[in-house]
């Protein structure tokens, strides 16, 4: 028989990190937290840019939190960390590179699936992240431009023409970045940027107000070619196709729902369902973080639903043991 974990939480960024340590906090013992990339907090790392701002107030929400970790605003590298020096405090085990890929509930614990082995746990929390799977285009991109066309600033180089595609916070935070080595122009189908926090609207007009990056808005685009020298050629709807080095697309997170409805997780509006304790119809088994939130990213209301389910679970164990 394989040991039994008392918790099993899936995905180590900041709800899952403060789902283990507030169960911790509260008597729970024998937890596992499976990351499928090399470290905590995946998409802080490969999406949010050095020195990015990370606030407590995302996109203006005033969460007051109830638990027993303290956050304050910060940088991409302080709020790293932030959360290493949680886990290096609390006796979590955090395991790497364990990509899960089902649950299942069997008569009293959950039997939780990865690549050839499983684990076995009483109860079970998934905190995967939308930006684990990236949006991408509806149209194909062509096998010989696929090395150039991105989802993060990784890949970038200086003096490159790019097409930064998108409206939100990442999409501007890339196109502001890259404005200072590149020829920078960002694309987005709607007319202004009010989906960006306001200091990220103020830094986007202001680059936009000193020809630092180029706009095009209101415009849809409808694919892309490869040109014979390599490079890429976009098709827009509404204007003349233009031709550029590299594109980065940064059009937000899709829910994992393929994996939800496989582990049997209701889904609707695109959501898992939950109750407010963030426990799904499967009883034991909870969900948290961006995949329950309207627009994701929102750290408080992670750190939140992590002290919720503590207080949830202890509530069963002290009933059932």
């Amino acid at each position: 028989m394989n040991e039994i974990y008392q918790l099993a939480i899936v995905g180590a960024g900041p709800a899952g990190i403060a789902t283990a340590v507030e169960n911790y906090l509260l008597g729970v013992r024998d937890i596992i937290l499976l990351e499928k990339d090399e470290n905590h907090n995946a998409t802080i790392r490969k999406y949010y840019k050095d020195n990015k701002r990370v606030d407590l107030e995302w996109k203006g929400q005033k969460v007051e939190l109830d638990g027993n970790i303290y956050f304050i605003d910060g940088t991409k590298e302080t709020t790293l960390d932030f959360f290493d020096e949680i886990l290096k405090n609390h006796s979590v085990a955090l395991q790497t590179h364990v990509e899960v890929t089902g649950i299942e509930k069997k008569d009293d614990y959950f039997e939780v699936y990865m690549a050839g082995k499983s684990i076995h746990a009483k109860y079970v929390v998934v905190t995967i992240g939308r930006m684990g799977k990236p949006n991408k285009p509806s149209y194909k991109i062509p096998p010989a431009i696929r090395k150039k066309v991105n989802y993060t600033i990784d890949e970038c180089g200086s003096d490159e023409k790019i097409l930064v595609v998108g409206g939100g916070d990442s999409a501007v935070e890339y196109a502001v970045d890259l404005s200072g080595n590149n020829d920078v122009t960002i694309c987005y189908r709607r007319e202004t940027f009010r989906r960006a926090n306001p200091t990220n609207q103020r830094d986007i007009e202001n680059a936009i107000a000193h020809n630092e990056v180029h706009p095009i808005l209101g415009v849809n685009i409808d694919g892309v070619e490869a040109t014979e020298d390599g490079r890429i050629k976009i098709l827009f709807s509404e204007i003349e196709p233009e031709i550029y080095d590299r594109v980065i697309y940064a059009i937000g997170g899709t829910t994992p729902s393929a994996f939800l409805l496989g582990s049997g997780i209701k889904e609707e509006d695109g959501k898992p369902v939950h109750d407010e304790h963030y426990e799904t119809n499967i009883e034991g088994l909870f969900v948290a973080g961006d995949i329950t939130q309207e627009s994701g990213g929102s750290i408080a209301l992670g750190l939140n639903q992590g002290y919720a389910i503590a207080c949830r679970i202890k509530h069963f164990y002290s009933c059932k043991h």
